[in-house]
């Protein structure tokens, strides 16, 4: 049985479920959040508890069935406490400025600077010019929205130039050595 998909999942006091069928709602302080289980995976409340149930011992249903109770969670967490990423600018002349909530102007040693706009219910804070927190209580959207903003200009290994996300170690090579 699925160690991750057996786990009840404790529901937090000011978030409201509702579940019909497959489809789960999870509304909260921060907002509210929507989510289709996949395959034949059904979930039921229990109390103050969601337990994640898999109709068989089928290959696709054990797959799934970490899957969905883990996504449940995810939104779970997101409508109570949110999720957030920093991302780190590392360079001379790299810097980033916010244009309002969503937006976001970077320069990053091109021509010409970057803007990027935030996708919904995502939200950019730029505390300094070096640094960028990306803010939302969808965890997939913060998460490839951080990772679309790091591939704009990843680190470089022999200056560790680049945009990195804080805490992130890079591996750095050695230059050319002199004769």
């Amino acid at each position: 049985m699925s160690r991750v998909g057996k786990e009840p999942i404790p529901v937090p006091s000011g978030v409201d479920i509702s579940i019909t069928g497959q489809n789960v709602k999870v509304k909260g302080g921060k907002g509210e959040l929507e989510l289709d289980l996949p395959g034949g995976i059904t979930a039921r409340q229990d109390g103050d508890e969601i337990l994640v149930e898999r109709p068989d011992e089928e290959r696709e249903n054990r797959a799934f069935h970490g899957l969905a109770r883990s996504l449940v969670n995810n939104m779970i967490i997101g409508v109570s406490e949110g999720f957030k990423k920093e991302l780190e600018i590392v360079g001379v002349g790299y810097r980033a400025a916010a244009k309002g909530k969503d937006g976001l102007t970077m320069s990053l040693g091109f021509s010409h600077p970057v803007e990027v706009q935030a996708p919904a219910g995502v939200e950019f804070d730029v505390p300094t010019p070096t640094q960028i927190i990306i803010s939302g209580i969808d965890k997939q959207a913060v998460g490839q929205t951080a990772a679309d903003i790091r591939a704009l200009r990843k680190p470089e290994p022999y200056k560790g130039k680049g945009i990195k996300y804080v805490g992130e170690h890079i591996i750095r090579k050695a230059g050319k050595a002199a004769k």
